[in-house]
């Protein structure tokens, strides 16, 4: 059985769902009531998942660039998930002019299992709004190695004794 329980539907005099430790009347229900714009990438990307814990699907549906300029109809068929929990990872502004990007990971709950979103998106700053554009990468980052590479003329890290470009280059 799953520890997890989903997040109750956010309420003014409460914390936000979005883990920033504020209220929700001062964190993301002005930007998703359309009271305010959300001021950077990463608050869109705060509202967008408090959204889908109070299950507000017209706030998604108008900040997803894609269906942002198109009528709102509401999926009745589309139960909502039982989102637990928001981690920001990094968040990346201006990475070109009026584009950013969030790496995040959202949890959810779903009948006895647990699980993890982990991605890092796109989002566009449009007519003084910002929108999720896209998802540039799911899962998390890919590991970088941090050893330094052999060269031709260096011993081989084999342990053979010959030189690198004698021993394993050819098999790399």
């Amino acid at each position: 059985m799953s520890s997890a329980q989903p997040l109750p539907k956010p309420v003014s005099g409460q914390p936000c769902s979005c883990g920033s430790g504020i209220d929700f009347a001062l964190c993301c229900e002005p930007i998703i009531s359309g009271k305010r714009p959300a001021a950077t990438a990463e608050q869109l990307m705060r509202a967008r998942f408090t959204a889908h814990v109070a299950n507000e699907n017209k706030f998604l549906h108008y900040t997803y660039l894609p269906s942002s300029r198109q009528p709102f109809v509401e999926d009745d068929g589309v139960g909502p998930l039982g989102w637990t929990k928001l981690v920001i990872h990094s968040h990346e502004p201006d990475v070109k002019p009026g584009i950013s990007y969030v790496d995040f990971t959202a949890y959810y709950a779903e009948k006895e299992a647990t699980g993890a979103l982990h991605e890092k998106s796109e989002f566009q700053l449009i007519d003084g709004k910002w929108l999720f554009t896209r998802t540039l990468r799911q899962g998390p980052a890919p590991i970088k190695s941090s050893a330094p590479k052999a060269g031709r003329n260096d011993p081989c890290p084999c342990g053979s004794g010959k030189k690198y470009k004698q021993c394993c280059l050819g098999k790399a």
